[in-house]
């Protein structure tokens, strides 16, 4: 009954796009089609109109994106399926949903992947996350760019996390997903998947004692009115996904191509900025409303996962993820940049090196958590520069 509901929404939604024109030339004039389902408001989508912009000027006017927002053409799945019929252009979604079609996709979905935002990116803009952007072209996909969707973290009504037995016997709202369950069970709690739109009264009524996601969901949907603490322990981080169809793809000009591609490049920088801001203001403003940010140990959460990544040993999935972890430092300039484009623009400070590669930063008249969050940016990015020494 399922199958037979989102085929009908498929054929519904194809029929739109050609009542609306769909892709094509128009007195030379190409405009490709973009549906996602996140609000205007979010950085994706504003980076994603930058990208229409930048496309529109690289092209000399020549090609035109128009977008979709808040799921007008479908859900994630449904617009991946829209894209593999050729009857949309583009999507974003995220890759958790991408690797139901893209198996090399899931190995962002894995628990402490990333040691910390340097490597995080040193991923997504390498080799590797540009080898399986390109994972999913024999099912019709091809991946353009990723997006930063955040680090999930704990929140918890009452109790204070520091490392992973203090967890016990609590109970974890998961999405519905063995991965996550299994992980939560792992480092101790009691896994309870819940639709998210349950959440908020589930915690009111003590039917779940916390969750996990990103600061700025934790600060937009109210959770810090119900939460006393906010755990930074950044166990997940999947990635949002920008793929085009390779029906449209290989449809183009070797310079379409490339002006996409740059357009696409420059709008990752733009939404990176806007997504740092955005999570700097929600930790400042949840903790201006009693919120205890909580900077745990992670050595201990990710020793207490280990025992899925034993499992995957020799495997697709076990093989990207040995190859993800086994990256090093991502070097000095690098981690400097970093910490400058984390900084605000009205911030002061000043960053050098010194031979011994300790990190030193001067911080003047910083907010508490900007302090905090800062410090513990810095502390990461010490750690990988001593790494990256030869």
């Amino acid at each position: 009954m399922r199958s037979v509901r989102v085929k009908l929404k498929c054929i519904v939604a194809v029929l739109a796009l050609a009542l609306i024109g769909g892709c094509g030339k128009s007195q030379d004039k190409l405009t490709l089609r973009l549906a996602h389902i996140l609000d205007p408001s979010t950085p994706v989508h504003k980076a994603m109109a930058f990208m229409a912009a930048r496309l529109d000027s690289l092209s000399g006017g020549t090609m035109h994106v128009v977008i979709y927002p808040s799921g007008q053409l479908g859900n994630e799945r449904e617009c991946l399926e829209l894209l593999q019929l050729g009857s949309l252009d583009m999507t974003k979604v995220s890759s958790s949903v991408v690797e139901n079609f893209v198996p090399a996709m899931g190995v962002y979905s894995l628990p402490y992947l990333f040691r910390d935002q340097a490597h995080y990116w040193q991923v997504f803009n390498g080799k590797i996350g540009k080898e399986i952007l390109l994972q999913g072209e024999p099912y019709w996909l091809r991946g353009l760019c990723y997006y930063d969707a955040g680090f999930r973290s704990f929140f918890l009504r009452d109790k204070a996390v520091y490392e992973p037995r203090d967890l016990a016997g609590l109970k974890i709202r998961v999405m519905r997903s063995n991965l996550s369950i299994r992980s939560i069970n792992l480092l101790g709690g009691n896994a309870t998947p819940l639709p998210y739109s349950e959440l908020y009264s589930a915690l009111q009524q003590g039917v779940v004692d916390g969750a996990e996601n990103n600061p700025p969901n934790f600060y937009q949907k109210r959770f810090f009115e119900l939460c006393k603490y906010f755990v930074l322990d950044e166990h997940s981080a999947p990635p949002d996904v920008l793929l085009i169809s390779t029906h449209t793809w290989n449809k183009l000009t070797p310079q379409q191509q490339a002006w996409l591609q740059q357009a696409v490049a420059e709008s990752v920088t733009y939404q990176r900025k806007l997504w740092d801001e955005m999570t700097r203001k929600a930790l400042e403003a949840v903790q201006a409303a009693g919120v205890k940010i909580i900077y745990p140990d992670k050595s201990k959460f990710r020793a207490a996962v280990k025992p899925i990544y034993d499992e995957l040993a020799g495997t697709e999935l076990g093989v990207w993820a040995k190859r993800i972890i086994a990256l090093t430092g991502a070097g000095t300039k690098q981690l400097l940049d970093e910490i400058t484009t984390f900084l605000p623009q009205s911030y002061s400070a000043d960053i050098s090196t010194t031979p011994s590669t300790s990190l030193q930063v001067g911080i003047i008249g910083r907010p508490n958590v900007g302090k905090s969050l800062l410090t513990n940016r810095l502390i990461g990015a010490q750690r990988m520069i001593v790494s990256a020494q030869p």
